[in-house]
């Protein structure tokens, strides 16, 4: 009996101490939601009942090396709809609506479209064509950014019509395009936050009514130039009506974002671009009639930095259109290949076969191969290789030569001997364990096949058609290859393609002879874009020196102060000998004094080296056509002392010299200031050079031409 005694003095021991511990458990638990999580519970809870209000910053301006203005703010007459306010009358606002369509003289379902959120379920009749609001109802709806000012006034004087409508200036992207340079591809545009944007990391919250960089510089540089918003957080009760403000944060303005363009120069290369592709399509070429000339590109680069100075793309677009919204026709065609795709920047997005401005490379390879540069070479009309006749461009042959000659008249066929010779050595279709590679090796060195690095987004990085790249490509289309005439379209089913697909498909993995003498000349499966081209052509010039491509110049503040500069970035030196380099130098200034491009340079007050390239290319155009040649120019100048690199390619634009020649020199001209045979500094864009100084003050009222 005391056993059992004892047991349950025990039992009730440890129930007396498990409920103590579970009291003192649960005031814990109560103290720590009480008082220590009591500021987190607080705020959880009052962001239950709060909604923010946001107001974006001014977005910082993008100017060219002098200071105008290439991206502004523009004022205009904004017309808003307050939800929260017309959300509360009887008929939700219809009646407000419908008046305010009839004076904008706007249809009412466009109306109502624009003032719903997206995602909110409406009638489909009501939707209309515009786009949804993406931001928040509780701020002002904008529905038309041009008002004017007899409707503005007209509004503010009924505002008990116009209940919840405002007018009010405000501001918008704008590309003012002054001294009628265009620069889209450069600048790119501005859109509204996408969920897409929404998911993104970002090291500072991202707000729906915001506008962001979708393209170009605005895209690059978007976190300096968009600021930060201002945020102003208000408490709501059950009926949404607003019943405090919890905090407010004033907006912060975006930096100013100075670019190494100058807008005249700028100007001048999207003029002479276009003069090239209307020279191609006229026939002022040649004898062989006028071209298609679909696309080009052309750049003006610093050779002592880097800097790009110009940059123009052709076909190109307004950057403006996408601020009151792209209609479906605009966005088709921007991406049409009927138009040749202009939202495609060829500059550095384009990939080109090089055609024989490659040749400087394969004057690399040549020399470490052991071929004297002061010696003689034959250049006939055509090489045999194998069954396969490789002909000069135009099928002329001049007899023995000297290297440099070589190069000024563009000779292929001393390349294909030379290239021919090399790929026996490395051991043909069963490449030796020590095979040399020369061509491939030294285009390996001069950086073919990699992106520049530019501070532009979507750059593409060609292609360098060595051994590796063909047998990963055999790797990925050896099926196709081998089962050709089951997968083909009918148009494919030629008698001349049906071969080459029974030709890759055994040994599509091997470099063979007619690979490696394309190669040489810049023909085949290797690809350039023309930033590439003249990153290259200014490394020649400098003395070696390969330098990052930079657009961006430096940020300023909103008040003339500098925050930083971008500096210039060595990011390699070509693989080349002096001897070898001078041998160049020489070279290509030959091929304007008794070269290829002599005709189109004759006169010239400045001394320009260069070397033209026509790319022979395979295919048919949509209409069935013949796909025609490029046209490439890569050149630098003063030949002595260069300070710029300038290069330009026309698709189908027919022969180097012909099509591009007359706009690169006219580019010179308008750099240097010349005027017929003489040089007049006072005309010139540069009459000492690049700017070296960043511009502190914006240049106002700048104009478009």
């Amino acid at each position: 009996m005391r056993q059992l005694s004892e047991r349950s003095r025990l039992s009730l021991i440890v129930i007396q101490i498990f409920l103590f511990s579970l009291m003192i458990a649960l005031a814990g638990r109560l103290f720590y939601l009480q008082v220590a999580a009591a500021p987190k519970y607080k705020t959880a809870a009052l962001e239950i009942q709060s909604r923010n209000i946001v107001t974006p910053a001014i977005r910082g301006m993008i100017l060219d090396s002098s200071g105008k203005p290439l991206a502004v703010n523009q004022v205009g007459l904004v017309i808003t709809v307050d939800r929260s306010k017309i959300d509360g009358l009887e008929d939700k606002g219809e009646s407000v609506l419908r008046k305010l369509a009839k004076t904008l003289k706007v249809d009412y379902p466009s109306l109502y479209g624009k003032t719903r959120l997206c995602g909110e379920k409406i009638a489909s009749e009501l939707t209309g064509k515009a786009r949804c609001w993406n931001g928040s109802r509780y701020q002002p709806i904008p529905v038309t950014l041009t008002a004017t000012e007899d409707i503005a006034l007209q509004i503010a004087e009924h505002s008990e019509i116009y209940f919840g409508v405002e007018a009010s200036p405000q501001g918008f992207r704008f590309y003012p395009a002054p001294d009628g340079s265009n620069s889209a591809h450069v600048l790119g545009y501005v859109g509204p936050v996408s969920e897409k944007d929404l998911l993104k990391e970002r090291d500072r919250p991202l707000f729906v009514n915001e506008v962001l960089g979708k393209a170009g510089l605005e895209y690059q540089y978007d976190d300096l130039l968009r600021g930060t918003p201002g945020v102003k957080t208000i408490v709501v009760d059950r009926r949404e009506a607003a019943t405090s403000v919890l905090k407010e944060n004033p907006p912060i303005s975006g930096d100013h974002l100075v670019t190494s363009i100058d807008a005249k120069l700028q100007a001048v290369v999207e003029e002479q671009l276009l003069a090239a592709i209307n020279r191609a399509r006229s026939g002022a070429v040649d004898k062989k009639g006028a071209r298609k000339a679909d696309s080009g590109a052309a750049i003006v680069m610093d050779v002592k930095t880097g800097r790009i100075l110009a940059m123009a793309s052709y076909p190109t677009y307004d950057p403006n259109i996408w601020e009151n919204g792209i209609s479906q026709q605009q966005a088709t065609d921007l991406y049409s290949d009927a138009k040749s795709v202009p939202a495609l920047s060829r500059a550095l997005q384009g990939t080109f076969a090089p055609a024989s401005t490659f040749k400087v490379v394969s004057v690399v390879a040549a020399d470490r191969a052991g071929y004297d540069l002061n010696g003689t070479y034959d250049c006939p009309a055509q090489f045999k290789v194998g069954n396969r006749i490789f002909k000069n461009y135009e099928s002329k042959g001049v007899g023995l030569v000297k290297l440099q000659q070589g190069i000024a008249i563009s000779c292929d066929t001393l390349w294909y001997k030379i290239a021919f010779d090399e790929w026996l050595k490395d051991g043909g279709l069963k490449p030796k364990s020590g095979a040399k590679n020369y061509f491939y090796t030294a285009a390996k060195d001069f950086r073919i096949g990699e992106k520049t690095g530019i501070d532009l987004p979507s750059e593409s990085s060609g292609r360098l058609a060595d051994r590796q790249w063909r047998a990963d490509w055999y790797a990925r289309n050896k099926n196709y290859f081998c089962d050709y005439q089951k997968r083909a379209t009918k148009a494919q089913l030629t008698p001349y393609l049906i071969a080459i697909a029974k030709e890759n498909c055994v040994d599509g993995d091997k470099v063979r002879a007619g690979d490696a003498v394309n190669f040489a000349i810049g023909q085949g499966d290797t690809t350039m874009t023309p930033l590439q081209m003249v990153q290259i052509y200014a490394a020649l010039a400098n003395g070696g020196t390969v330098w990052k491509p930079t657009v961006a110049w430096g940020v300023v503040t909103p008040a003339g102060e500098k925050v930083r500069e971008i500096t210039p970035e060595k990011i390699g030196k070509l693989p080349i000998s002096k001897k070898t380099l001078t041998f160049l130098n020489k070279a290509l200034r030959s091929v304007i004094t008794d070269g290829t491009a002599k005709w189109r340079f004759d006169g010239m007050p400045v001394a320009i080296s260069a070397k033209t390239g026509t790319g022979e290319v395979y295919g048919k155009n949509l209409d069935g056509s013949a796909k025609d040649t490029t046209s490439w120019l890569a050149s630098y100048g003063p030949t002595e002392k260069p300070k710029y690199a300038v290069v330009m390619m026309v698709s189908q634009g027919g022969t180097g010299s012909g099509t591009s020649g007359p706009s690169v020199r006219k580019i010179y001209e308008a750099i240097f200031g010349i005027q017929g045979a003489k040089i007049d500094s006072t005309t010139a864009i540069f009459p000492s050079g690049p700017p070296k100084v960043i511009p502190l003050r914006v240049i106002p009222n700048v104009s478009a031409k």
